[in-house]
């Protein structure tokens, strides 16, 4: 086992793979072109670096298909989950990181692994054949150039939305005589005590103003070849939601249900904006849901507006990128391989996915499915009830008609997506409480969300008991 793998970009993809294949002993060449080459998003030159959120979302297990996919990534030695947990901030039900912590860890792991050699160099084109076997995870912010490669090899155009990044805020300018610590409905999640987010609330007037401010200010103006580009639907910018309607952001980013304002506590909010906790000295926070296009000034004049931040001082304004992604159920195979050049495999979310978790997830297969194929060994397919399988299904399957593939005219319906139980093939049997009465309402959802992960959580062992995986060292 000594001819390297190759991988192609450093994110939570791209370090992922190389982890796992290293970890199973074969080496690997990781190119990751920062700091040569910079790009619209990322600050600094460190792996895995997190550009818009410090958050990996639920950690519950029991009741959310991320949380659950975090478990089936523990269970088998993922780099990413493993850096995340050791660099975890609180964040109510979620698992957030400090950013800059966590890049360290999973740089500092891959720099010291001996299997792994990190190469600082711009891939501009298609990788040579004579590196035979290649992971591409560079991500939704693909160089052009290997973009354009890509799209030549396969005749195929990328598919491409935009993504926006939320401001983060010097937590000693925001005035805590108007803002409380407080997690929705005060839940306690991974490291946190209840009382992790930062909260301030408006009443209707200020929300209506806000709301009109948010659509009256100046945005970013797009190129005319970026017009026509979607948004994806669960990282919008906070002023698009508000275009969508006046109401949109009280039931989305900003609703005020679970929380009480300790220094009004008999009236109710209108609206409320949160705040997380964005590295582990507590210093800097992030607007939750507060993606944005605006222009850097207006960012500023129009956030101070928020009640408790008529003063804040701001680490990072939010910003704006092109992400591009494959149409994988048309160009990749169930094994993550570009059917056009099967040497080629793609991870992360180029491949269609959409968030951190979901990205290293992609990452973590491709990487098996290199190491298993290196060795002469394939691997059984995923069962399709866990979160990997029906993540890995969507994308190599997700949304592809019959007879679609043999017509290029087709209409497409594949979309960058969250792992959620929708993907899930559904129960065979609906739960029913102990007295065998078919449920309804809450009930009946949290039964069934906890019998799709029980069942997940059987498959996924029986699986890899089945491919004799060993764990890898710590």
């Amino acid at each position: 086992m000594t001819n390297p793998i190759h991988i192609v970009g450093g994110g939570l993809a791209g370090s992922e793979a190389a982890w796992q294949i290293a970890q199973g002993g074969r080496p690997v060449v990781l190119h990751e072109m920062r700091p040569t080459r910079g790009t619209d998003a990322h600050q600094g030159d460190g792996l895995a670096e997190l550009v818009c959120s410090n958050s990996f979302r639920s950690d519950d297990a029991n009741g959310n298909a991320v949380g659950l996919l975090h478990q089936e990534m523990r269970s088998l030695n993922s780099l990413i989950l493993r850096a995340a947990d050791a660099n975890q901030v609180p964040a109510g039900g979620a698992l957030a990181v400090d950013r800059e912590g966590f890049s360290r860890a999973v740089t500092a792991a891959l720099e010291d692994h001996p299997n792994v050699t990190l190469v600082r160099e711009e891939v501009a084109g298609l990788p040579p054949e004579a590196w035979g076997s290649t992971i591409l995870a560079t991500g939704p912010l693909t160089s052009p150039a290997l973009a354009e490669a890509v799209g030549a090899l396969t005749g195929k155009e990328s598919l491409a939305f935009f993504d926006a990044i939320a401001p983060i805020v010097h937590r000693d300018s925001i005035d805590m005589g108007k803002a409380w610590f407080q997690s929705r409905y005060d839940k306690a999640g991974p490291g946190g005590t209840g009382a992790d987010y930062l909260n301030c609330p408006m009443d209707r007037e200020q929300y209506e103003a806000f709301v009109a401010a948010l659509i009256a200010g100046e945005k970013t103006v797009f190129k005319e070849w970026e017009a026509s580009t979607p948004y994806f639907d669960g990282c919008l910018p906070i002023e698009v939601m508000a275009e969508r309607g006046s109401e949109t952001l009280r039931h989305g980013p900003m609703k005020p249900v679970g929380l009480t304002n300790p220094h009004n506590p008999t009236v109710k909010a209108y609206a409320i904006v949160q705040l997380r906790q964005d590295n582990a000295l507590g210093t800097l926070f992030n607007m939750v849901g507060f993606q944005t296009k605006l222009r850097h000034a207006e960012q500023t004049r129009i956030f101070r507006t928020i009640p408790g931040l008529e003063n804040a001082e701001f680490a990072r304004l939010g910003g704006l990128h092109r992400n591009t992604y494959l149409d994988s159920p048309r160009l990749l195979d169930a094994t993550l391989r570009l059917k056009a050049r099967p040497s080629l495999r793609f991870a992360g979310q180029i491949t269609g996915c959409e968030g951190y978790v979901e990205s290293a997830a992609v990452g973590l297969m491709a990487g098996r499915y290199a190491l298993a194929e290196a060795a002469g060994q394939a691997l059984a397919p995923l069962p399709p009830t866990t979160a990997l399988g029906a993540l890995i299904g969507h994308i190599t399957g997700g949304h592809l008609e019959a007879g679609a593939e043999a017509d290029a005219n087709a209409p497409r319906s594949f979309q960058p997506m969250n792992v959620n139980f929708g993907l899930f093939p559904p129960l065979e049997r609906m739960p029913r409480n102990e007295t065998g009465r078919r449920l309804r309402g809450p009930e009946k959802a949290a039964l069934k969300k906890r019998a799709l992960t029980d069942r997940a959580r059987t498959d996924l062992a029986a699986w890899i008991a089945g491919e004799g995986f060993s764990q890898a060292a710590e």
